[in-house]
């Protein structure tokens, strides 16, 4: 083996870094340890001597050799500064932008904010801003509510506003819910502001600057720093947070690049841009397609790792993975999207994007952003004329509106804005053409009125149509079906069901068809999730392995056994979720397959066990496990951490239960109703168990208040009909029940008590009634059938 050789194997063994000999002296961070566990400091030695000695190699020694070991595996992080000297154009366009100043150590040059003895009052607490020399510190109310003094250690963004960060105990580092707005002052900017003005957030309150939503550890840091590893130890409850670079800096999109340093054409990174596709257009067309066409989503999902709305499994996240081995994305839920896919929470692009037409053609993240400065690659209407001819386009008689003003820009119509953070407004990714006549049927905005604030929903519609007869105005779209499911309409699982089965349909959007199905399984909706599972697209897949928690132990081995060993992380951890409570009923290789699987799920609760949600999932494996003493300490644990979290009181008082102490869970119920009086769910739960000690005048209570807080949930409304009948008082449930009924029409179980009930009457007409709107929801239903043939009528 030649020396050269010699010392790139021995540097790649050593899971070596390749810097120039200069950095070598001033990296920051000499003594972390790299992934493979070795001292960086003797890393760096190895390299100098690899820089010596290559130098000292004679005249025709052979070139780069292919290193011997796999680069994916044994690469390791070196920071940004190690691509400056090969790369200097995208270094200069990447210093400066929004991805180098995510994150920076608080001083002179970062700071834009007013800390010159500047006060700021929020319910009825006044903030201070000063300096002590050069440190920058604030005067606050603190963990407990106490005014405390906090120096400022970093600054989080630039743009359109900048958050501080402070220490607190146990590793944290939270953020500052009072803001500097970084706008000129003509602009409204130039000011303190607090994020949640409208509200009324003190240190009890979950949104604190002190709690868990606004801890930079777990919450923030992944996304605004390179390589973090969050290193969250749950027995301390104390992190010991790490990254090699304090920013987004080149490694955090193209992944480790010590081997690429050694030897850059044989370790090349992840995201190189493809320099022979184009945007062409054909004979006659008037939007580009790409040649050749995308080979994959590696750019998207790199991307997405930050810019989506999603559950994280880990840190192990590198460029080039696939997304779902690494997160679960949102789907279109109704707390974060409208019902036709219009951003209304704050989802940081992704999942809108999913639902475009772009994404359909192969349009990916680098088309219209340059990532290196992060800036779009053209401004005004020339970026989307890429692909779009202007002269079709960018012309009135396509967008009605006087060039150069307001409704003339493509993204006007087709990307309106949202604001989030009270001054930052994010553009729909969806680039939907705009539906006023879909508004008022989904309650959803549009753009037109966004713009139009004083005309009428009507006066949008009627304009779009008259401007375009021959445009979508009137035509189906899967807001309808989505919004029929969410409403329990009558239609509900047919529009839901015809969703899922169109293939022209975004994944995201067949997924939450999905899941909104998964609420009433009936036999035509297995057949859905079985032809679901069947297939190839795998966030689809992803959403029908969870809709099997709905479903007898059977028929969730029939359906998720095979994806214990999926390729794709989340799929095999959803797979072994819902089979836990079946695994009596697997297989010898079934059961290896779960334990391998499970073993996954646990430990990405683990990594999430810094928030409520990720320790009541450890809790409720163990739970299932039959490890009660243990899940009991784990959800009293949350309790503590959290107090609000209302899952944890409802399983705590499930594991009293199961021992027969009925009393005890129910003194953990009235905790959790006085600790979190607006959560339908503990007024829900505590209702149940009064009921079963027949306490029916205080569950009747518990039960109408936890419809009030959630009224859009028609079993919490449909309990109070079975209870009132439970209790004698058939009168009153047939009256609550058909209140049910007619709010949310598509409600199954609602259904079958109406007509269980009036068979039980001898009112077998009635009970025909409402055998048949259930076949009408539930096509194929059995249980629906067999109520026509108890009522002596014929089905239709």
């Amino acid at each position: 083996m030649t020396t050269k050789k010699l010392i790139l194997w021995l540097t790649i063994k050593m899971g070596g870094f390749g810097w120039r000999t200069s950095e070598l002296l001033c990296y920051r961070y000499p003594q972390q340890l790299n992934r493979n566990g070795h001292r960086l400091d003797v890393i760096a030695i190895l390299i100098v001597l690899a820089v010596c000695i290559w130098g000292c190699e004679q005249p025709g020694e052979p070139g780069p050799i292919t290193p011997a070991v796999s680069v994916d595996e044994m690469a390791t992080y070196v920071g940004g500064k190690s691509c400056v000297a090969c790369h200097a154009d995208q270094s200069d366009a990447w210093h400066e932008s929004h991805h180098d100043l995510s994150m920076q150590a608080a001083d002179a040059a970062t700071v834009l904010g007013d800390f010159s003895n500047a006060e700021f009052t929020y319910n009825e607490v006044t903030s201070a801003f000063f300096q002590r020399g050069m440190e920058y510190w604030v005067r606050t109310d603190g963990l407990n509510g106490d005014i405390e003094e906090y120096q400022i250690t970093h600054t989080f963004g630039v743009e359109p506003l900048q958050q501080y960060l402070v220490e607190s105990a146990g590793g944290r580092r939270q953020a500052l819910s009072i803001a500097w707005d970084s706008r000129p002052e003509h602009e409204g900017g130039q000011r303190w502001f607090h994020l949640y003005p409208s509200e009324r957030v003190d240190h009890t309150d979950p949104l604190h600057w002190s709690g868990t939503f606004q801890n930079w550890n777990g919450t923030c840091a992944e996304c605004h720093s390179t390589n973090l590893r969050k290193n969250f130890v749950l027995e301390t409850d104390s992190y010991d947070t790490t990254f090699s670079s304090i920013d987004v800096d080149c490694e955090a999109c193209h992944g480790p690049g010590s081997l690429h340093v050694v030897a850059p054409q044989e370790a090349p990174l992840q995201l190189g841009r493809d320099q022979s596709a184009q945007w062409l257009f054909s004979d006659e067309a008037v939007t580009a397609h790409r040649m050749p066409p995308l080979p994959d989503r590696r750019e998207l999902e790199t991307c997405a790792q930050c810019h989506s709305r999603r559950t994280q499994f880990g840190d192990e996240f590198e460029p080039g993975d696939a997304f779902l081995d690494g997160f679960r994305p949102a789907l279109l839920d109704s707390t974060l999207y409208h019902a036709d896919g219009q951003i209304q929470d704050e989802v940081y692009v992704y999942g809108s994007f999913l639902q475009s037409k772009m994404h359909a053609a192969g349009v990916s993240c680098s088309d219209c952003h340059d990532p290196h400065s992060t800036r779009l690659r053209l401004e005004g209407n020339g970026l989307c004329g890429q692909c779009h001819l202007e002269n079709r386009y960018d012309d009135f008689e396509h967008h009605r509106h006087e060039v150069g003003l307001p409704g003339s820009y493509c993204v006007d119509c087709h990307m309106p804005a949202t604001t989030y953070m009270v001054i930052d407004p994010r553009r729909d990714h969806s680039f939907r053409v705009p539906r006023p006549d879909l508004s008022l049927e989904l309650e959803a905005p549009n753009a037109c009125n966004l713009c139009h604030e004083n005309e009428s929903v009507g006066w949008a519609s009627a304009a779009v149509a008259a401007w375009f007869p021959q445009g979508r105005s009137r035509m189906a779209h899967y807001g309808q079906a989505l919004r029929a499911g969410r409403t329990w309409a009558a239609n509900g699982g047919d529009a839901l069901r015809a969703t899922v089965a169109d293939a022209a349909i975004p994944s995201i959007v067949r997924a939450t068809a999905v899941n909104l199905l998964s609420r009433q399984v009936d036999d035509s909706t297995w057949g859905t999730i079985e032809q679901v599972l069947r297939g190839d697209d795998h966030l689809v897949q992803l959403a029908a392995i969870e809709a099997l928690q709905n479903v007898s132990h059977e028929v969730r081995v029939k359906g998720a056994q095979p994806f214990l060993r999926h390729p794709r992380r989340a799929l095999r951890m959803a797979a072994a979720r819902v089979l836990l409570p079946a695994r009596a009923s697997l297989n010898e290789q079934g059961r290896d397959g779960l334990s391998a699987a499970l073993a996954e799920y646990s430990e990405a609760q683990r990594f999430n066990s810094d928030r409520a949600e990720g320790l009541f999932n450890v809790g409720s494996v163990l739970f299932e496990l039959g490890r009660a003493a243990e899940a009991q300490a784990v959800f009293g644990r949350v309790i503590e951490g959290t107090p609000t979290f209302i899952g944890a009181y409802i399983n705590l008082a499930d594991i009293h239960r199961t021992k027969g102490a009925e009393t005890e869970a129910r003194a953990v119920l009235e905790r959790a109703v006085a600790r979190n009086p607006q959560d339908a769910a503990g007024h829900f739960a505590l209702g149940l168990s009064l009921v079963r000690a027949g306490s029916y005048d205080a569950a009747f209570v518990q039960l109408e208040l936890a419809a009030k807080l959630s009224p859009d949930t028609p079993y919490y409304l449909y309990v109070i009909g079975i209870a009132l009948h439970s209790n004698g008082e058939r009168g009153r449930a047939l009256a609550q029940l058909g209140r049910v009924h007619r709010r949310f029409p598509g409600h199954r179980d609602t259904l079958i008590a109406l007509s269980t009930i009036h068979r039980d009457g001898g009112e077998l007409e009635l009970a025909a009634v409402y055998a048949r709107r259930l076949l009408a929801v539930s096509p194929g239903d059995a249980t629906a059938r067999s109520l026509m043939e108890e009522t002596m009528a014929t089905p239709p």
